[in-house]
């Protein structure tokens, strides 16, 4: 495929990646399939996911129809509208920062979705799924069979996150990314948790031997993200996650991408005690000297990730882009976001960040991100249990901006001089 031909397949708000350790030749996904997840093709493409640039693309060969664009996020910035957002904050029948945080939150959900009178439309609580190579080093107190079996009871209805979603009114998507034991397809009934299946392969690699995962699966992880999001109602998108060894890739980024010494990125987990810690950060040590070359986002992502979290990263890049509001979880999904905002740093202006979890590393990850959750209740089930409990607190922000009275339309009497 010539150059000239290349770049005609890309998206003119795109530019093509450089190449990079992990570029190599492999089946493409293109079409659609259930829930418009992309299927496989015939033909090859050269898969080069390692520069972060501003809107990158992977380069197909000329048999791809469709070539796997990166989305390009905006700055959001509008000093306008944020002036007006603050004013009508300010003039609310209240005395000036009397709703603390709140009123944050109520101007970050006005510049997000553009408007004086932000309303949450339909939101969608995305669980990604996946298992990871790293379990059988003992990275974990649970056996790797807890991720199929607790997917089952998320489309059950059994599960926190299940309950959370459904008192808040919350569509509860639930996608096997690459499970260790394959999830049966099922009917839902109409507001009842849904299965999506778009697996990439039955767990990713044992990261402490080598990469994680190849090119061509991060990328194909990433498309399922993406095309999920693509699919769904509404303008908000609630981050979770489930698969047993995945606090481990978490920290592993955190460690590669954040600079964060990885003393300071490992906690317990599921509960690990402290011989059980001191076994997890030897092990991820390994994982690090053996992908010591794969330092770009996507690059690291693909050696030491998993696909739930590269399923994650292709969601918010693509929730990002369609200007919704992302609502993150904890350790996991942001770890997610952390991939996500080196390669569109405009993204964290679209990110809630839900809660500070009682995970050692989290607390280094928001640092990082640079974000203020609004929770800290010392939780650390995951799951997207954070950002389901944080939901009502977005409900009740754009509830207030739209209906409470201003001084002038109350006539309340202002603070005097």
């Amino acid at each position: 495929m010539t150059h000239a031909v290349k770049h005609r397949h890309l998206s003119r708000h795109a530019h093509a990646l450089g190449p990079g350790p992990w570029g190599l030749l492999r089946r493409p996904v293109c079409g659609a399939g259930a829930f418009g997840l992309p299927r496989a093709c015939d033909g090859a493409f050269f898969v080069n996911p390692c520069r972060a640039v501003s809107g990158t693309a992977f380069s197909f060969s000329a048999t791809m129809t469709t070539p796997l664009v990166i989305p390009r996020v905006d700055d959001l910035h509008d000093a306008a509208l944020a002036e007006r957002l603050q004013s009508a904050i300010d003039n609310k029948t209240k005395p000036l920062g009397a709703l603390g945080r709140l009123e944050a939150l109520m101007l970050r959900l006005g510049l997000i979705l553009g408007t004086e009178a932000p309303t949450l439309q339909a939101p969608q609580m995305l669980v990604c799924a996946g298992d990871h190579g790293l379990a059988a080093r003992g990275v974990s107190a649970y056996p790797s069979d807890v991720t199929w079996q607790m997917v089952e009871n998320f489309l059950a209805g059994g599960a926190a996150v299940s309950v959370l979603a459904r008192q808040h009114g919350v569509q509860l998507l639930v996608a096997d990314c690459g499970v260790a034991r394959a999830i049966a397809a099922r009917e839902a009934a109409p507001g009842a948790p849904r299965l999506l299946q778009c697996r990439v392969a039955a767990g990713t690699q044992d990261a402490s031997q080598g990469p994680a995962m190849d090119a061509a699966q991060c990328a194909q992880a990433l498309a399922h993200g993406m095309a999920i999001v693509r699919g769904m109602p509404g303008n908000a998108l609630l981050l979770g996650e489930m698969g047993i060894g995945n606090t481990s890739v978490a920290s592993l980024l955190l460690a590669r991408l954040g600079g964060v010494p990885l003393a300071e990125c490992v906690g317990a987990g599921t509960g690990l005690d402290a011989a059980g810690i001191a076994r997890k950060q030897a092990v991820l040590q390994q994982a690090l000297e053996a992908n010591g070359q794969a330092h770009e986002p996507l690059d690291a992502l693909a050696a030491l990730g998993g696909f739930e979290v590269a399923t994650l990263a292709g969601a918010v890049l693509q929730a990002a882009a369609e200007r919704r509001v992302i609502v993150v979880d904890g350790f996991i999904t942001c770890a997610a976001v952390l991939v996500a905002s080196r390669l569109q740093p405009y993204v964290l202006q679209r990110c809630v960040f839900s809660h500070r979890s009682g995970e050692r590393g989290h607390g280094a990850m928001l640092g990082v991100l640079r974000a203020e959750p609004l929770l800290d209740l010392g939780l650390r089930l995951g799951e997207g249990s954070g950002a389901a409990l944080a939901w009502p607190l977005l409900e009740s922000a754009c509830r207030v901006l739209r209906e409470m009275a201003s001084f002038a339309s109350a006539g309340v009497s202002q603070q005097s001089a």
